[in-house]
């Protein structure tokens, strides 16, 4: 179960460089259920999703590169790339701190998850988060991937 909350940044946190990072690539075989094949760095995932915002359901199996690649052939849409930061946060938790290369290079998207809906809830975001596009499927990766995102 994924349990997340999805931010538009009004600015970024100063010395990113700071932070570990990842260079992230995904592609979509399906987006009505969601299927996905990621590249993060040398590490490569299929990954299912269910419909939803707040809380969806979400399965990851392991792909070796040469599978990655094939799929990638097959993919649907925009093959995204993104850089992702990851900026520890009070209570244990992460932001996930997503910069977009072209086509959507200039769009920023903060991600949280939650242990619970309890927590996603009762989440205050620092003050950089700027507007809660959680429940708004325009800044699904997904729909990103079918160049139907929002223009930057």
């Amino acid at each position: 179960m994924e349990i997340e909350r999805k931010y538009l940044p009004e600015y970024l946190p100063e010395h990113l460089e700071q932070y570990p990072c990842k260079k992230i690539e995904q592609a979509y075989l399906c987006t009505e259920p969601v299927v996905r094949i990621r590249r993060s760095d040398d590490d490569y995932y299929l990954t299912y999703k269910s419909k939803g915002f707040l809380v969806r359901e979400e399965y990851n199996l392991p792909l070796n590169r040469e599978s990655y690649l094939h799929l990638r052939d097959k993919a649907d849409g925009i093959v995204l790339s993104k850089t992702r930061y990851l900026i520890p946060f009070l209570d244990n938790l992460t932001i996930e701190l997503d910069l977009f290369d072209a086509p959507y290079e200039g769009l920023a998207l903060a991600e949280v998850e939650f242990p619970d809906e309890t927590s996603a809830n009762s989440f205050v975001p620092p003050e950089w988060f700027g507007e809660d596009v959680t429940y708004s499927a325009a800044y699904h990766n997904s729909t990103l991937s079918r160049g139907k995102g929002p223009k930057k």
